[in-house]
């Protein structure tokens, strides 16, 4: 498989200078050079086949033939070893829980996907892999648990200061080893720029060997594809009737998860709707109403790994879509909801429902809701993105008491280690180069 950069059509790399180089250097993102139907192999056949076995098919056209069937098929159950359950809330909605991983965030799935990925592709370099990545919350945690310990690679995570979440933070600075943790003071839109800028620099470039792990690096997007199938299937499982219509509600900040979700139906999953579901951070739908893309600094909420002011996923949603703003319309729907109703989503779930969510999930259930009062045939799989205990200021205020799971409550007695930097990139990059020597 080769991929190119959506700035330029004509460069062309292979899976390991996309995967390890992350940008091109037009500052574009890449994208495979084909989509493969994937009716066949998987959806013919879906109801029958593990979520393992999906993601091994159509992990197999974009990983061959630089990794044989077999190590194909090792990194994916080392990486997609953990389930996500759909959860029926009513006759119309389903919850699909994508935190049942190691840092109870979806984002383990591409994480954990990339550092069996990556670890592989520099086994035999006589230089260290560098990761930079910038976080607005989950990446990181993701990021630091997938990474941890990887033999040649590590693991540079940037967060804003004092907006994200305790145990948040505690997930990036507890672990020490291969991760070190710096905190920025600015917006998560600062550090993606500092992560941007240095892969720019030639200089830096020549003491690192950048890679990235947010979802602008392209192997994070592909295993996020695969549980959009997997929740197609356990929708069908469930009984769903052949000819009604599925949509999916994703709550969205950098527009990966999304992206992921546009790549798959151009694999072959049938998809009416995608409802871009974000907080008051709502350049994209903003977009979809009015054709123009007006990215403004962040705005800070509860749901703060949506807290995303230009998203840098939005080029490669352009490039599906042919930079076609009636086509990305039709398909796309974008909602967007203010703290207050969030917060009264999650009581309202939780007292109705008994059923807890997090401030994403919440964003993501009122997207929903709203969508079945448009489209009354649709059935909606909506994304409950990271488990509510990752946010306790927040959901205790609003529900009491959460039991939170032991992997987050031992980060409660660790260590932290954090470094402080301003958003400047000259002192980003005199503290990277002091970090190197």
């Amino acid at each position: 498989m080769k991929f190119y950069s959506t700035k330029n059509t004509s460069h062309l790399v292979d899976l390991r200078t996309a995967v390890l180089e992350s940008l091109p250097p037009d500052n574009g993102l890449y994208m495979p050079c084909q989509l493969p139907d994937m009716k066949k192999a998987v959806l013919d056949s879906l109801v029958e086949m593990s979520f393992q076995d999906i993601a091994f098919e159509l992990a197999c056209p974009f990983l061959s033939p630089d990794f044989t069937s077999s190590e194909i098929r090792q990194i994916v159950d080392r990486s997609i070893n953990f389930p996500a359950p759909l959860v029926k809330l009513d006759d119309r909605l389903s919850i699909l829980e994508l935190w049942h991983g190691p840092s109870l965030a979806f984002k383990d799935f591409g994480a954990r996907f990339m550092a069996e990925l990556m670890s592989r592709l520099v086994a035999t370099d006589s230089r260290k892999l560098s990761i930079l990545v910038a976080t607005s919350g989950d990446t990181g945690g993701a990021v630091a648990a997938g990474f941890l310990g990887v033999e040649h690679i590590d693991v540079y995570i940037l967060f804003p200061k004092s907006k994200v979440s305790p145990l948040q933070e505690r997930q990036l600075t507890c672990l020490g080893k291969n991760i070190c943790a710096i905190e920025v003071e600015g917006t998560f839109d600062d550090c993606q720029k500092l992560v941007k800028s240095a892969f720019l620099d030639r200089d830096l470039c020549r003491h690192f060997c950048l890679s990235s792990a947010n979802s602008i690096n392209i192997a994070r997007l592909l295993p996020q594809s695969f549980y959009y199938f997997e929740a197609y299937k356990q929708l069908i499982i469930s009984g769903l009737s052949s000819n009604c219509p599925v949509s999916y509600c994703v709550p969205s900040g950098n527009f990966g998860n999304l992206t992921a979700g546009v790549m798959a139906t151009r694999m072959a999953l049938p998809v009416r709707h995608f409802i871009a579901a974000t907080n008051v951070n709502d350049v994209v739908p903003q977009y979809l109403q009015t054709g123009i893309f007006r990215p403004r600094p962040s705005i800070q909420t509860i749901s703060n790994a949506m807290d995303v002011g230009d998203p840098s996923n939005f080029l490669r949603l352009l490039e599906l879509y042919q930079n076609d703003w009636q086509l990305m319309s039709q398909q796309l729907i974008g909602m967007s909801f203010d703290d207050v109703s969030t917060e009264n989503a999650i009581v309202d779930v939780f007292d109705k429902k008994k059923y807890l969510l997090d401030p994403h999930g919440a964003v993501g259930y009122l997207a929903s809701k709203e969508y079945i009062g448009l489209f009354e045939d649709t059935q909606v799989i909506s994304f409950e993105t990271a488990h509510p205990a990752k946010f306790l200021p927040v959901v205790e205020k609003l529900v009491g008491n959460v039991t939170v799971p032991k992997a987050l409550s031992t980060l409660s007695e660790a260590q932290q280690s954090k470094i402080p930097v301003s958003s400047d990139y000259a002192a980003f990059k005199e503290l990277m180069l002091s970090l190197k020597n």
